[in-house]
């Protein structure tokens, strides 16, 4: 079984056309020292596939963050449509066994550069768009990109109770207060426990290794409580 047939067993994906996949994982270093074959690296798929995912990322923020403004929003989306994210992303997947490389690109480390997974991962999905259409991308970040949303990967971007403050204060006369009801464990390993209450009703309830970071669970929980 060739690597790109095993790649797309693992992913439970089948390419109609397996060229547009090849080419994903093409560097140009590897088109430039084979030029008699008439190859296409990956530069023109990533462009595409950097818009597509960002379309895709979007849309998933747009209806999955009701309560965020949209300068918040965009932060968010900017720390998942990044270098770093997107290197996670496809290391998850081990993307970098898959790619072509020039001689020279893979004695320099290249397969293991941020910036060209970032781009491979990039550059398929611009293939798999092509190939199968936005809806089948939309279940492949379904599966490896938005989970990694929803359990609050990215959430170190986003400051939860100013945004539960911004949304409390909408209602005049609405009083946020927290508190940390409890605390475990050695002074090296500490867990506070954080409530939020609005109005003096519990709305949130976190846990976390720091005060801060156990108010702003808290402060989540309550935020995706509220009604949209």
């Amino acid at each position: 079984m060739s690597d790109l047939k095993l790649l797309q067993k693992e992913l439970n994906i089948w390419f109609k056309d397996e060229k547009l996949l090849r080419q994903a994982f093409t560097h140009s270093s590897y088109v430039n020292e084979h030029r008699k074959k008439n190859l296409l690296d990956n530069e023109r798929l990533e462009f595409l596939g950097d818009a597509v995912l960002e379309l895709g990322v979007s849309q998933y923020l747009y209806r999955e963050f009701g309560h965020f403004a949209e300068g918040d929003l965009t932060k968010l989306r900017a720390s998942i449509v990044c270098e770093p994210a997107l290197v996670t992303f496809a290391e998850t997947l081990d993307f970098s066994k898959y790619v072509l490389l020039g001689k020279g690109e893979e004695m320099t480390g290249g397969r293991n550069r941020p910036a060209l997974l970032a781009d491979v991962f990039e550059a398929f999905i611009g293939a798999l768009y092509l190939d199968q259409g936005y809806d089948q991308v939309i279940h492949f970040l379904k599966k490896y990109v938005y989970p990694e949303i929803t359990t609050g990967v990215f959430s170190h971007t986003m400051d939860y109770k100013s945004q539960l403050q911004e949304t409390v204060q909408q209602h005049k006369n609405r009083l946020v207060e927290y508190s940390i009801v409890d605390e475990k464990g050695p002074a090296h390993d500490r867990e506070f426990f954080a409530v939020v209450t609005i109005n003096g009703q519990t709305a949130g309830k976190g846990v976390g290794r720091t005060k801060k970071e156990a108010e702003q669970r808290a402060a989540k929980q309550a935020l995706d409580a509220l009604p949209q």
